[in-house]
């Protein structure tokens, strides 16, 4: 089992900047890829960003390409997403996502999933 917290949503304004972390517990979850997915009203859940625990291999969705940043802290056990420049478009729940194989992009492969946490962008 995998238990994930992310804390870290908000209410920003457009061009602000915000970062979600995500703390992560259980066994063996130093072998999964990390991810964040969100989900806006009436759409559905699009993937964010992921890295790999092990190595550190990040993936990013376009729309956040060079915006967003995913990190992973061993020692802490805890994923971040640092986000800046956002729009109003970003506004979601974000959540964070345990997998252990399959892609990185597809919420499908996705076995552990936190609570969510809300951004909201106002313009």
């Amino acid at each position: 089992q995998v238990q994930l917290v992310e804390s870290g949503g908000g209410l920003v304004q457009a061009g602000d900047s915000l970062r979600l972390s995500c703390a992560a517990s259980g066994r063996y979850f130093s072998y999964y890829a990390m991810g964040w997915f969100r989900q806006a009203p009436g759409k559905e859940r699009e993937f964010v960003a992921a890295i790999t625990w092990l190595l550190g291999n990040t993936y990013y969705a376009d729309s956040v390409k060079d915006r967003f940043t995913i990190s992973r802290d061993k020692a802490k056990n805890t994923v971040s997403l640092q986000m800046n420049s956002l729009k109003p478009e970003d506004t979601a729940v974000y959540y964070c996502a345990a997998r252990s194989s399959g892609s990185v992009y597809e919420s499908r492969n996705y076995n552990y999933w936190g609570q969510g946490t809300q951004v909201t962008v106002s313009s």
